[in-house]
């Protein structure tokens, strides 16, 4: 997907922003596969969230551009 971004030209850019918002931000960011893996444990998808024992954390969903 990175490699067909950068080809991409300025107004094909617009378009996907328009269509998928802030989504190509994430082509530029490291993930941690340690983490991710950890955190992938304790997701929970029948509540949608982080259940770490008693405690859930759960995001802020309605706030996310999705």
């Amino acid at each position: 997907m990175k490699k067909a971004w950068d080809q991409w030209d300025n107004e094909t850019k617009q378009l996907f922003y328009c269509n998928y918002g802030d989504l190509p931000y994430l082509l530029s960011v490291k993930v941690d596969k340690y983490l991710f893996r950890a955190l992938a444990q304790f997701w929970n998808p029948a509540r949608s969230c982080f259940t770490f024992g008693k405690v859930d954390w759960c995001l802020p969903w309605k706030a996310c551009k999705i």
